[in-house]
């Protein structure tokens, strides 16, 4: 047997990967308190590399947990699944052209944690997923709040949501923390393990939140929301960041509350179009949704009954429809009164409890608030974000560290 000599050249780069290790940030998932806040930086792939290495054991097991989910839901098996959803639809292509840096990120994290760039790709669709599980089954599992407030003489803007998901996620809520490039501003962006993100802000003063319009029209061959997100949080100003949200093709129908600066403002998209959506049309400055559309009427044909019945008021037994009624019965204030604590308040609301906008972890249940987030825009943009849902965790602030 031949005894390996290591050069001093090769007893250098050791100690070099060695100490990059170990300056990776502590993982604790599963901690009651703070999201863990996972620092990336240089371009898409470098990104994606550092993403799959530091957490390669969560998306592991995470990765087996959607899986499950997927099993459960539709009775197949899931990688079967998954390989058809994938021959079903056909969104590289798109994002290949509009966010190519975040197709290189997604390469990188299958490469770097060990799983299949396919696995992780179909990670990264989870609205895609579920507009394919609807055409199958009309499974319902989408349940976000989103609230956006313009700014005012007494506050900055603010863009804020209660990002609900499947239970199997509980557990990998993760926060992104992305250093700005010659291209890219700084971010933060919410996440799951595995997956590039779900909203986000910059530190331009943009911020994104969403939540799913099921009922709308999709496209097996649009832009991914994921992509879409990440997409809006790289442009450097509102005109940019519009522009992007209101051209790029969409893969999944999607309302789209987006922050700039001092303004906000609110898009039904579906794959033929991208409509603005006010509650009060004389206010601009006061904006709310959750998951039926309103003003976008490219309607699937299977659920063009039930978007009759919403527009002619006759649905009001919806869970979606109860808590956009929560959303506007505390938001009915000045909005120069709107302040972040009124949104805190706004988003651990169980006024009904069948149907409440915070939805508490319990185990059996098919899904939970998995974090709820305030984006503060303005001269000095910030996240405050809570570990699940916000009436069993504390929001916890992190602040931009570059000069805009």
């Amino acid at each position: 047997m031949k005894h390996f000599k290591p050069s001093i050249f090769t007893i250098l780069m050791l100690t070099i990967c060695i100490n990059t290790f170990a300056q990776q940030p502590e993982i604790k998932i599963g901690n009651t308190k703070n999201v863990a806040v996972i620092e990336l930086q240089g371009n898409g792939r470098q990104r994606g590399l550092q993403h799959g290495k530091v957490l390669k054991t969560e998306i592991a097991a995470v990765f087996s947990k959607w899986k499950n989910s997927i099993q459960n839901d539709t009775k197949q098996n899931a990688d079967t699944v998954i390989t058809a959803f994938l021959k079903a639809t056909n969104f590289e292509p798109a994002i290949r052209k509009h966010t190519p840096e975040i197709y290189e990120e997604i390469k990188g994290i299958a490469e770097s944690s060990g799983q299949s760039f396919q696995d992780v790709l179909s990670f990264q669709l989870v609205d895609e997923f579920w507009v394919y599980i609807d055409r199958l089954n009309n499974i319902k599992k989408h349940h976000c709040s989103d609230i956006g407030v313009a700014a005012t003489n007494t506050h900055p803007a603010y863009v804020s949501q209660n990002m609900d998901l499947e239970s199997y996620m509980n557990g990998y809520q993760i926060l992104f923390h992305i250093a700005p490039t010659m291209s890219e501003p700084e971010q933060y962006v919410l996440s799951c393990s595995g997956l590039v993100g779900l909203n986000g802000v910059n530190s331009k003063g943009i911020g994104l939140c969403m939540n799913t319009l099921m009922e709308l029209t999709a496209s097996a061959d649009g832009l991914p929301v994921a992509c879409i997100v990440r997409g809006v949080l790289a442009q450097k100003d509102g005109e940019s960041a519009l522009n992007f949200l209101k051209t790029v093709p969409h893969a999944s129908g999607q309302n789209y509350t987006l922050g700039t600066v001092d303004k906000v403002y609110d898009f039904e998209a579906s794959s033929n179009k991208v409509v603005r959506y006010l509650p009060d049309p004389s206010n601009e400055s006061l904006v709310y949704h959750t998951n039926h559309p309103i003003a976008n009427d490219d309607v699937k044909p299977w659920h063009q009954a039930f978007q009759k019945k919403v527009v002619a008021g006759e649905a009001n037994d919806d869970n979606s429809v109860i808590r956009l009624a929560s959303l506007k019965n505390r938001l009915n204030i000045p909005v120069a009164e709107i302040s972040d604590t009124v949104l805190k308040e706004a988003f651990r609301a169980k006024d009904d409890p069948k149907n409440p906008v915070c939805r508490t972890f319990q185990d059996g249940k098919s899904g939970f608030t998995f974090s709820s987030v305030i984006f503060t825009l303005g001269e000095k943009p910030s996240i405050q974000l809570t570990n699940g849902s916000p009436d069993q965790s504390e929001y916890i602030l992190h602040q931009f560290t570059s000069d805009k």
